[in-house]
């Protein structure tokens, strides 16, 4: 055989050879994100349906509830910062074969649970009254949104136990159960609400006429199906834990374990503050959008929920790139971490590019299931028009963050967040809205802007390799 001969065959044998290792990182990605996924489309799905019966009893009803909404996010930020903590010490461990260390960590986590969800439980209770006010609302829809605001808020140590003890699960490969409790849960909250938020009425099929019992409780019936919801996920979670023989507790003598709470607490608090951060920065956005007139922030809030359906891909991947990132960590494995990493970048960014041109062409559709006022229509198509435009590099970004988070490397990313967030978003919503006189279209012009500055600024830190410096496998090849 002649030289191009076996030239040919040794470009063979390699071309065989990465499109094997590509396809064995390609399953193995769907095959831990496709729970993710599934778990964050029936998320949406009953966020789509809530928002769409609160909707129909009014736009003030909808404004009311999409008020706090960015609040709910603030309050989540500690436990799913915390979460994200845990996440990183358990798959880390994990990929080091350390399962005593694992469930140690996973152990740590109830004492996250418990301290967080009972000092949140009670600050949100304390401020529920006066939020709406604080917030700006206009006076008819200020008592709806603080009701709405306590009642949510009254489980919240149920809620930080299914945020922080899915991260728990996720860390260890399960995303199956997660998934699992949130079919259960969302499944209540459609059905609590479909007797909670309407009066009785009768409902027609064909020829035959049943009556349905309803509460007619309007936002706070919405509530309650949420508070009930979190109630059954959070219990539900816990459960799924103590059965899983990786991360279980279960027999365990319970301590604080300071060592590991405490990679945990540095893994976890710069997140907490860049997404406490940011939320306050949603606050403050919100505010800024409140005093456009109740139909700009209807038309915001509708907007906002009809966008999630559209990166539902993204923060499906997200959590299987933490959790791949913290295993090929624990092994001292670089060269996995790269090759899962780019895989990841680019099968989510081909799939928001396909989920942002579906958005950019049918927004009146979204809008739609979300309300009948034309005003709001018609100005909410127009923002998500303008956002869809960025779904592809809003799913680096999101990429970017799970790799980031999964290894542990939250600090300079916090950093990241806080400059965009303040000095694009806000300030840029601030001039647009005080200054200017402008409207929603320009304040959702700074909104991408803020997630595009901040994916460009994660992949230049995530290309240069700097950040690989702090970890124990620098010294190998890439």
């Amino acid at each position: 055989m002649g030289e191009r001969g076996q030239l040919d065959l040794r470009v063979k044998g390699f071309l065989n050879r990465l499109i094997a290792n590509y396809k064995e990182m390609v399953l193995t990605v769907v095959a831990l994100a496709w729970p993710t996924i599934v778990e964050q489309a029936l998320q949406t799905v009953v966020q789509y349906a809530d928002t769409a019966m609160v909707g129909r009893i009014g736009k003030q009803a909808s404004a009311a509830v999409g008020l706090t909404s960015t609040m709910g996010w603030l309050v989540n930020a500690p436990m799913f910062a915390m979460g994200i903590g845990v996440l990183a010490c358990i798959s880390r461990a994990l990929g080091a074969k350390d399962y005593e260390r694992a469930r140690t960590a996973s152990a740590q986590a109830l004492y996250l649970t418990v301290a967080l969800g009972a000092a949140l439980g009670v600050a949100t209770l304390a401020i529920s009254p006066f939020l709406p006010v604080w917030l700006g609302a206009e006076p008819e829809i200020r008592r709806d949104a603080a009701v709405y605001f306590a009642i949510v808020c009254a489980p919240m140590l149920f809620r930080a136990s299914s945020i922080i003890f899915g991260s728990v699960l996720r860390a260890a490969s399960d995303m199956k159960t997660p998934m699992l409790v949130g079919l259960l849960t969302n499944g209540i909250n459609v059905v609590l609400n479909f007797f909670l938020i309407y009066e009785s009425r009768t409902m027609n099929l064909g020829p035959v006429n049943i009556p349905v019992w309803g509460a007619g409780l309007g936002v706070a019936g919405a509530a309650i199906a949420t508070a009930v919801a979190h109630i059954a996920g959070g219990s539900l979670m816990l459960v799924g834990v103590l059965r899983n023989p990786l991360v279980s507790f279960k027999g365990r003598k319970l301590k604080l374990d300071k060592p590991v709470m405490g990679q945990c607490v540095r893994v976890g608090f710069p997140v907490a503050l860049e997404r406490m951060g940011a939320c306050l920065g949603q606050v403050v956005f919100t505010s800024l959008v409140t005093s456009l007139g109740t139909v700009a922030l209807a038309a915001h809030s509708l907007a906002i929920t009809a966008e999630q359906a559209f990166y539902i891909p993204g923060y499906g991947m997200q959590s299987a790139a933490a959790t791949l990132a913290g295993n090929a960590l624990g092994e001292g494995d670089q060269k996995k971490l790269n090759h899962m990493a780019r895989t990841m970048i680019v099968i989510t960014v081909l799939l928001m590019t396909l989920t942002g041109g579906l958005l950019f062409a049918f927004p009146e559709f979204m809008m739609r299931i979300f309300s009948s006022d034309p005003a709001v229509i018609e100005m909410g198509a127009s923002a998500l028009r303008i956002v869809a435009v960025s779904e592809p590099l809003f799913g680096l970004l999101i990429i970017l963050e799970g790799v980031f988070n999964g290894v542990g490397d939250t600090r300079v990313p916090f950093v990241y967040s806080i400059i965009t967030m303040w000095g694009v978003r806000i300030l840029g919503s601030f001039l647009c809205v005080s200054v200017f006189h402008l409207g929603l279209n320009q304040v959702w012009l700074c909104m991408v802007g803020d997630n595009v500055m901040r994916a460009l600024l994660l992949a230049e830190r995530f290309w240069s390799g700097r950040w690989k410096k702090r970890l124990n496998f620098q010294q190998k090849a890439a």
